[in-house]
């Protein structure tokens, strides 16, 4: 049996429920039906994190005690501003934490507004993502402001990293992550397991 891909999968306060759902969903069905293990460790800012409309977490770490050495991915979802969601993402930590994945070459998988931390870290700066496109296009015009070019896409990925724009991409997310983590194949059959292949 191969070793695990371990992906850290940070829960910010205030991230967006389903988004989070979405990836721990998805991978707990690659790890399990899956060709290749695949283990999810959650990561918080504090021992329970308060998510959008109240969902209580215990994570199982915090991120000041991650080794991103003995991890193969990253996974953000986005979140609410009313929640609190930038006060965390937009933090040191979470800037370093990044930085360190996309030096080593690994990827980063987030959701919606996800790609504005990535971007505030300065990983974005030059390369193409994409983020929320409703509500007038703020979160967009935001991402530009962060020297990102802004792709008109559900889902842009450059290089390592995997942005979206909005919580009906985060299946697709999710499962674009477990292609690059293990091969199409695989995701696929997660995919058509999942029913989200609309086959049956």
């Amino acid at each position: 049996m191969n070793e695990p891909k371990r992906v850290l999968l940070v829960i910010p306060r205030g991230a967006e429920v389903f988004e989070t759902a979405a990836f721990f969903d998805v991978l707990g069905w690659a790890a399990t039906e899956g060709t290749e293990p695949i283990e999810v460790v959650t990561a918080g800012f504090e021992a329970e994190v308060i998510c959008t409309f109240g969902l209580r977490v215990r994570p199982d770490i915090l991120v000041s005690e991650v080794d991103t050495e003995n991890f193969d991915a990253l996974a953000l979802p986005g979140g609410f501003e009313e929640y609190g969601y930038y006060d965390q993402a937009f933090s040191e930590p979470m800037g370093r934490l990044l930085q360190e994945f996309d030096e080593q070459g690994k990827p980063i998988a987030s959701i919606c507004v996800g790609a504005l931390p990535i971007a505030h870290s300065g990983v974005l700066a030059g390369r193409c993502a994409t983020t929320y496109h409703l509500m007038g296009g703020r979160r967009r015009q935001q991402l530009a402001a962060l020297e990102v070019e802004v792709l008109d896409q559900p889902m842009v990925l450059d290089g390592n990293i995997i942005t979206s724009t909005s919580p009906a991409t985060a299946v697709d997310v999710a499962l674009t992550l477990v292609e690059r983590l293990t091969d199409p194949d695989n995701a696929a059959r997660i995919r058509h397991l999942m029913g989200f292949d609309l086959q049956g």
